[in-house]
C-alpha cells in the first residue's frame, strides 16, 4: 500500500462534504474540492515536467492555492520546497541553485528579478499571487481533476526545508513522507484533535509550523481551518467566536494581551491555544491564564524534526518548559564533548530520535554525519535539561552558550531574571569578545523605562552567581527577529561586537 502522505490523507477523509478551508471572503473549500483541486494542480505539474523525486520550489504569498500546490507536489511524487517570502533574489539564488527544482513558483511581481535565477538552475518559472492567480493557477484550471496519486514509500522524500542559516550556509533538511505523517498523527493524538475542531490559521506557510503542524494536523483530523492571510488582531477576535484552536508564535499572544477584548468570555469557545517557534515568556503564560482561564500549550520542534515535545493536553502545562516527548519520540540530554547521556536536571545537548527525525541534509553528507548519529539520534544544537518529572527545558542554542572566565553561562537563566524586572519588556543575553574574560556577558534590553545598569546589577546581586552578572547593559528599541519570531542573536553579536574594546 502506498505511503504517500496524500494517499494516507485521502484514505482518512470521512466526510468529503465537510469544510476543509474557509477564507476571509467566505469561500468554503470542501474536502472533495481540495482533492479535485490538488488533482488539477498535480496534472499541471506533471505537464511541466515534474517526475517523482523532482523538487518544486515556491516563494509565494499565503493562499489556498499555495496549500494546493504543496499537496499536489507530494501527490505527484515531487518534493516540496517552500521559501520565505522575505528572501531577496540573492538569497533565492543560493536555494534554487542548490536544490535545482524542476518548477519554481513565485509571485508575479518578482518574476522578472527571479527569471535569470530559475533559468540558471534549469527550473521552469511559473507565477502564483496572493489571490491564487497566475500562470500556474491557469495551468491547473486547464487540467483534469482526476489524478492517480504516485505511490511513495515512507522513506521517500516529501519536502526539502532550508534551515534559517543564522551561521554559515543554510542546510536543506530532507523530510520524508514517513516523517511528516508520523508527526502529524502524534500531534493529533497529543492535542486531542478531531473533526469538530476549527483552527485559526494565521501563520505563514513557508515554515514547519504553519505548513506541516497547522495544516497537516487539521486536514488529517477532518477538521477545518479559518485561513487568514496573516496575523490580524481584529480577525483573530472575530474568528474566536466560531473557532476552537489557535496556533501561534509568542508574538501573537503578546499582541493579543495588549487588547482589552481578550477576556474569559471572548475565549470561552476556544479549546486550545498552542505556542511554538520561539520561547514563550513565563510572564506571558501567566498573564494569559489570568486573563482567559486558558493555559497556553507550549511545544518544541525544529526544521529537521518537526515537533519533538509538547506540554500535556491533560496535565500540568508548566511555564518555561516545552513539556514531554511526543508519542514515539525519544529525547535525551548528553555531554556536548563526549556524547555521554547525562542524568536528570543536568544541562547538556538535547538529542532526539524517532520517526519524525529527518533523513539528512541535502547534498551535505559530512554535515549529516556530524549531526545525525549512527544510532539515530539527532544532535539538535539546543542546550537543555530534563527535570525529575520528565519535562524538557530549553536553556539556549549551543552557539549561544557564553564561556566567560572559564565558566559556562546559559543566557536563558539570566533573561528570565531580567524579564521579571519592572520596566523591562524583554531581553536577550549574548556573549561578546572580552580581552580579560574571553566573552563578556552582555544584556540587551527592550522596555519603556528599563532600570539603569547599576540598578540591574543591584537587583540581580544574590540571585545569580557573580560570573553570570552582565558586564554591560544596552537598551534598544526592539530585538531583531526572524519571520517566526526568534531573536536573531547573531545580529546582536555583530552589532555590539566592539562594545568591550
Amino acid at each position: 500500500m502506498s505511503e504517500n502522505l496524500f494517499d494516507i490523507l485521502e484514505r482518512g477523509i470521512a466526510d468529503p462534504e465537510a469544510t476543509a478551508i474557509e477564507t476571509p471572503a467566505g469561500e468554503r473549500i470542501r474536502y472533495a474540492d481540495l482533492v479535485a483541486r490538488t488533482g488539477r494542480m498535480a496534472n499541471a505539474l506533471v505537464s511541466l515536467g515534474v517526475a517523482p523525486g523532482d523538487r518544486v520550489a515556491a516563494q509565494v504569498e499565503k493562499s489556498v492555492e499555495a496549500i494546493v500546490l504543496y499537496l499536489a507536489t507530494v501527490r505527484a511524487g515531487g518534493v516540496f520546497l517552500p521559501l520565505n517570502t522575505g528572501y531577496t533574489p540573492a538569497e533565492i539564488d543560493y536555494f534554487v541553485g542548490d536544490a535545482r527544482p524542476r518548477v519554481f513558483a513565485c509571485d508575479p511581481a518578482r518574476a522578472d528579478a527571479l527569471a535569470p535565477i530559475a533559468e540558471a538552475a534549469g527550473a521552469r518559472l511559473m507565477t502564483l499571487d496572493g489571490d491564487g492567480r497566475g500562470s500556474l493557477a491557469d495551468a491547473a484550471d486547464a487540467a483534469a481533476p482526476a489524478f492517480a496519486t504516485v505511490p511513495r514509500q515512507a522513506d521517500d522524500l516529501a519536502a526539502l526545508l532550508y534551515t534559517s542559516g543564522t551561521t554559515g550556509r543554510s542546510k536543506g533538511a530532507m523530510l520524508t513522507h514517513g516523517n511528516l505523517v508520523s508527526n502529524t498523527l502524534a500531534l493529533r493524538e497529543a492535542w486531542h484533535y478531531s473533526a469538530e475542531d476549527v483552527l485559526i490559521h494565521a501563520l505563514p506557510i513557508f515554515h514547519t509550523h504553519g505548513l506541516f503542524v497547522a495544516t497537516n494536523v487539521t486536514l488529517f483530523s477532518g477538521a477545518s481551518m479559518i485561513f487568514l492571510p496573516r496575523f490580524d488582531v481584529d480577525r483573530i477576535f472575530e474568528a474566536m467566536t466560531r473557532a476552537t484552536v489557535l496556533m501561534g508564535v509568542p508574538t501573537f499572544y503578546v499582541r493579543l494581551l495588549q487588547d482589552d477584548r481578550l477576556t474569559a468570555e471572548n475565549t470561552k469557545g476556544m479549546r486550545l491555544f498552542i505556542s511554538g517557534s520561539a520561547p514563550l515568556l513565563a510572564e506571558t503564560h501567566r498573564e494569559w491564564q489570568a486573563r482567559t482561564g486558558h493555559a497556553i500549550l507550549e511545544r518544541y520542534g525544529m526544521t529537521e524534526t518537526n515537533m519533538n515535545a509538547s506540554n500535556p493536553y491533560d496535565g500540568e502545562r508548566i511555564a518555561g518548559t516545552v513539556g514531554l516527548p511526543l508519542p514515539g519520540v525519544e529525547i535525551i540530554v548528553t555531554d556536548p564533548e563526549t556524547g555521554t547521556e547525562l542524568p536528570r536536571d543536568e544541562i547538556g545537548m538535547i538529542e532526539v530520535r524517532g520517526p519524525n527525525v529527518f533523513s539528512g541534509y541535502w547534498q551535505m553528507p559530512e554535515k549529516t554525519a556530524a549531526e545525525l548519529r549512527a544510532n539515530g539520534f539527532f544532535i539538535t544544537g539546543d542546550l537543555g535539561k530534563i527535570d525529575q518529572r520528565g519535562y524538557v527545558h530549553i536553556v539556549g542554542r549551543g552557539k549561544d552558550l557564553i564561556i566567560t572566565g572559564g565558566y559556562n553561562v546559559y543566557p536563558k537563566e539570566i533573561e528570565a531574571e531580567l524579564d521579571a524586572l519592572p520596566g523591562v519588556t524583554e531581553s536577550a543575553v549574548i556573549g561578546l569578545p572580552h580581552r580579560d574574560f574571553g566573552e563578556g556577558v552582555t544584556a540587551v534590553l527592550v522596555g519603556p523605562a528599563p532600570p539603569s545598569e547599576p540598578e540591574i546589577l543591584a537587583a540581580l546581586e544574590g540571585r545569580l552567581a557573580r560570573f553570570k552578572l552582565p558586564k554591560r547593559v544596552v537598551v534598544v528599541d526592539e530585538l531583531p527577529r526572524n519571520t517566526m519570531g526568534k531573536v536573531q542573536k547573531n545580529l546582536l553579536r555583530e552589532r555590539f561586537k566592539d562594545l568591550y574594546e
